[in-house]
């Protein structure tokens, strides 16, 4: 049931081809902001077709070492599957490879954090799939643990950050913390940078609480916020300081269509 899974969207909102692949990738870690790469407790990251947002993921990706666990959270488009779910063990395939997944990581977060073991959430989900070609490309042998969540209340992000953090803080390894999200989606770029800048500076403030309420509250179409405040909430339990801004855009800068954008921010957490 969760031996291989196989690419949803490869050739589509990345190349299929492997070489093509890891040439767009490194071209957009390549063309970030000459900061060396630092340790880091999380990175939050766009997720849609590479034309769009590849760019911004580099910025993001670029600025951290990526250890050899990640737990990658992403949010559920489909509607299929369990609200929690966990991919706990096998491979996910991509084009030229694979990475493995992190099973006694996995194990630890299915005990602890109310995880559920389930294919069908993972199985057409694209927001998770884009990041693995970033991570594979900053640390070839990272391992992964893919959990993807839908309808969560806020105290249940919360309560599922902090005992991811003691999950983490209790294992043999450094672990970086992934969330997938884009902003606000289809308003015009003046509309989602006045939104997006609402939201992002709860993220900054590491404020898990109060970015959950302002999306809530002002109908913010961030479609990551429910992963984006659990990994918050459990940075903070980890320690962090500060999220760190690295690159805001909007797919207007490509498509040319300014009045019906959706937004990406790339953000470290340390």
């Amino acid at each position: 049931m969760f031996e291989t899974r196989s690419p949803a969207v490869a050739g589509r909102f990345y190349p299929s081809d492997a070489a093509t692949l890891d040439r767009e990738v490194r071209t957009h870690l390549c063309c970030a902001s000459p900061t060396e790469p630092a340790p880091a407790i999380a990175v939050i990251a766009p997720h849609a077709g590479y034309v769009y947002s590849g760019a911004i993921a580099g910025a993001a990706y670029a600025r951290v070492v990526v250890p050899r666990s990640a737990v990658v959270l992403c949010p559920n488009h489909t509607g299929m599957g369990s609200r929690r779910s966990l991919w706990p063990e096998g491979a996910w395939r991509l084009p030229g490879g694979a990475l493995l997944v992190d099973e006694a990581l996995a194990e630890e977060l299915r005990q602890h954090a109310g995880l559920e073991p389930d294919a069908l959430a993972h199985q057409h989900e694209h927001s998770l799939e884009v990041q693995l070609p970033f991570l594979q490309a900053r640390n070839p042998e990272v391992a992964i643990v893919p959990i993807c969540l839908s309808s969560l209340s806020l105290r249940e992000c919360l309560q599922m950050g902090e005992q991811i953090a003691a999950a983490i803080a209790a294992f043999r390894d450094q672990v970086l913390l992934v969330a997938s999200t884009d902003m606000t989606h289809f308003l015009s770029a003046r509309e989602a940078l006045r939104l997006d800048s609402m939201a992002l500076e709860h993220v900054k403030a590491l404020d898990a609480e109060g970015l959950y309420e302002v999306v809530e509250t002002q109908g913010i179409s961030m479609c990551g916020y429910l992963p984006t405040t659990v990994v918050l909430a459990a940075a903070r339990a980890l320690g962090a300081r500060a999220a760190e801004l690295v690159r805001y855009g909007h797919s207007g800068e490509t498509s040319g269509d300014l009045e019906r954008v959706v937004g990406y921010a790339g953000l470290v957490i340390r």
